[in-house]
């Protein structure tokens, strides 16, 4: 005990050099400045990765089952029930996937042509939500099927809402090599178009009705899997392995996280990058914890002598060293916490730092505020401290009580 309080007068002391006080005030900044800039930069990660996912999450189920092979599923309702039976699913429908070439009067796009149930789809996707102009009801017809498009999709086919545009499938192309074959086509009328907050989808994706899926890409009554909600999305990945273990061989099973891993990936690679680059600031404020201890070991050399001579061991001048850096970690850890917070905070409440509408989605810098964060930082924070206070102590231990007490 009596090693952390003669740490703590050292630390809080008047100092014969004023010098050392300005250094040790420096390092208590530094570290401040840097744990600061650290918690703030990872709730920034933080909050642009939760609209991320939640954006992806709300365009894509929770759940996807498809053919092992790629190919389709012609027992879907079988299937459906047998998920239904296992699972507390919240909706669930079958669906195609396809791409194919979208034309309209003044241009064509390649895009993913997706068939899903209108009627379901709410439960399954806020894309119907999403739908800003128009609606998400196809109303197909024997001469024409609906489709609702992505925003930026329409805005390069210069389509708008009852414009007419013929989906071009690719089914028996492979034919054009040795003989004359029409391509096979249907009209379609756009009964809506969606903003999905994701250029990918935007621009990419389209949706139409099973039926005319099926028939567009001669699937005839199979499809190319089955998705759905449960009620904890956390809950994904153990529905998965029950699924996998009661469906057996010939199915695969996507979560929301499985169908976007690449990019989950990344997202926490440039978060630990972050979090890695950021903590060479307090490395650097370190420094100046060497240099205040060194200092200080200077300075209190006779009091060394001194405790040395009255029978203190190294180890507990050691401690005496290293619990004034660490002390002076503390103080930094807590004070870049308070202000770290508080600029999170301002910044969810008032906004300060706002976003160019034209370039993002959102209208501010997104804050995300994970308490475990500050625990990691202050963990790191306070090891750099003590890896910092080492290198004094040692020297501290290292004096010769007659020479040290002779010193002035």
């Amino acid at each position: 005990m009596f090693e952390r309080f003669i740490a703590g007068r050292y630390l809080l002391s008047k100092r014969k050099v004023q010098f050392i006080t300005v250094i040790t005030f420096i390092s208590v900044i530094g570290l401040t400045v840097g744990v600061t800039a650290l918690l703030v930069m990872l709730s920034v990660f933080n909050g642009f990765n939760k609209f991320q996912i939640d954006t992806l999450t709300g365009f894509d189920p929770h759940l996807r089952v498809e053919a092992d092979s790629g190919g389709t599923i012609t027992d879907y309702n079988s299937l459906i029930s047998r998920i239904s039976t296992e699972t507390k699913v919240t909706e669930i429908a079958p669906f195609t996937i396809n791409k194919g070439v979208i034309s309209s009067k003044k241009n064509n796009i390649v895009a993913f042509v997706k068939g899903v149930d209108d009627k379901k789809i709410t439960g399954l996707s806020d894309v119907k939500e999403k739908t800003t102009l128009g609606d998400f009801e196809f109303r197909d017809n024997d001469e024409y099927g609906g489709i609702v498009l992505g925003n930026s999709l329409a805005a390069k086919l210069e389509a708008r809402v009852l414009d007419t545009i013929t989906v071009m499938s690719p089914v028996g192309m492979e034919k054009a090599l040795t003989q004359i074959v029409t391509p096979k086509t249907q009209k379609f009328i756009v009964r809506g178009i969606f903003d999905a907050n994701n250029r990918d989808y935007d621009k990419l994706y389209s949706f139409i009705s099973v039926p005319k899926s099926q028939s567009l890409y001669d699937l005839k009554n199979s499809v190319n899997g089955v998705e759905f909600r449960i009620e904890d999305i956390d809950n994904s990945e153990n529905v998965k392995e029950k699924l996998m273990g009661s469906l057996g061989k010939g199915y695969k099973i996507n979560t929301w996280y499985n169908m976007h891993e690449d990019l989950y990936s990344v997202m926490k690679v440039e978060r630990w990058t972050a979090f890695i680059v950021l903590s060479l600031i307090i490395a650097v404020a370190s420094f100046s914890i060497v240099g205040s201890l060194t200092m200080t070991v200077i300075e209190k050399k006779r009091d060394i002598g001194i405790l040395k001579a009255m029978g203190t061991k190294n180890s507990g001048i050691m401690k005496i060293f290293m619990f004034e850096g660490i002390l002076i970690g503390i103080y930094g850890t807590i004070l870049g916490s308070i202000f770290g917070l508080a600029i999170c905070l301002a910044q969810i409440k008032f906004k300060f730092y706002p976003l160019d509408g034209m370039v993002y989605s959102i209208d501010a810098l997104p804050i995300d505020i994970r308490y475990t964060d500050f625990i990691y930082v202050a963990i790191c924070a306070l090891l750099i401290s003590v890896a910092a206070s080492l290198y004094p102590a040692l020297r501290a231990a290292r004096q010769e009580p007659i020479k040290a007490i002779r010193w002035e």
